[in-house]
């Protein structure tokens, strides 16, 4: 069930959004503030608890979109069990064995659990640590060297990686950095452990509650299973509709952050920083899950 206490509802208040989402439109948001996820970078996980729409991020791990697509696309998914899923820390899937040691019949994947961040992709400071930034890229949290060092790098760049907060969407492996092939698992709490060591490539954008209700269990006796998986822009028309996020890079956020901040007062982790999503009511469609609502990921 969605929150609208506590800092989301302290964070509407400070951001004038609450109104906002006491009405339907039709009418997009303000691009300022709002932006359009890409249905070409999108990925619907049906299961029996909602859809899960999920951002991927081909900018920060190329390879791993690549395969997640590809096999997508030939309906690899579709069906598979979430066999392992434990509750406070993730929900496992993508083995079509079921026993955590299946895969596809693709060569694994090459690590890619860190990524060169430039001009082109602004980042939002939320927290310092030692001598990195944390903050955001878009709806993802990541650690970055500040932007000053982009011009003394030979490339422009600076070395960045994205976080394990709640929500975000990591490839599974083995033993070996260089073992992932088709299992990924979707976090329901922070683990900061897991940074560095798993390659991160994309994170929940709608139906965060729909993870937290998935069967917990290493295997649960009745495993919940993806339904449906399809690219987005793959999906047909009725199925299909515009999710706008707050833009980390938006006048807005900063707000958001700060508000955050008050109220976890020492507690505070970009972990905290709650991005709201919604999509434009439209009388047309056919599923009731498009809405006016604000998303907690």
């Amino acid at each position: 069930m969605l929150r609208l206490g506590g800092i989301f509802a302290a964070a509407l208040l400070a951001l004038g959004l609450s109104g906002m989402f006491a009405a339907a439109s039709a009418q997009a948001p303000d691009p300022r503030n709002w932006r359009a996820v890409d249905p070409q970078n999108t990925l619907y996980i049906d299961t029996v608890h909602g859809r899960i729409v999920v951002e991927l991020y081909p900018e920060i791990a190329p390879r791993h979109i690549e395969r997640i697509r590809a096999l997508t696309q030939a309906g690899f998914y579709n069906g598979l069990t979430f066999h392992r899923v434990i509750d406070d820390f993730m929900a496992q899937t993508g083995d079509p064995l079921g026993t955590g040691e299946g895969a596809s019949s693709l060569p694994d994947l090459q690590e890619e659990f860190m990524f060169r961040r430039g001009p082109d992709m602004p980042f939002v400071q939320a927290a310092e640590q030692s001598r990195a930034r944390l903050g955001f890229y878009k709806a993802l949290p990541i650690e970055s060297q500040p932007d000053a060092q982009m011009a003394v790098t030979a490339d422009g760049r600076v070395s960045a990686n994205a976080l394990h907060c709640q929500g975000v969407v990591s490839m599974a492996r083995a033993e070996p950095i260089n073992s992932a092939n088709s299992q990924f698992f979707i976090m329901r709490a922070p683990n900061s452990a897991l940074d560095k060591r798993y390659t991160i490539f994309g994170r929940v954008v709608w139906g965060m509650d729909a993870v937290m209700r998935i069967t917990v269990g290493n295997p649960a006796p009745n495993p919940d299973r993806m339904l449906s998986v399809r690219m987005a822009a793959d999906a047909p028309d009725t199925e299909q509709a515009p999710i706008y996020v707050l833009r980390t890079d938006g006048p807005q956020f900063r707000d958001l952050i700060e508000e955050t901040r008050r109220e976890r007062r020492a507690d505070f982790s970009v972990c905290d920083v709650e991005i709201p999503a919604r999509v434009p009511n439209n009388e047309n469609r056919e599923r009731s899950w498009w809405s006016i609502i604000p998303f907690i990921p």
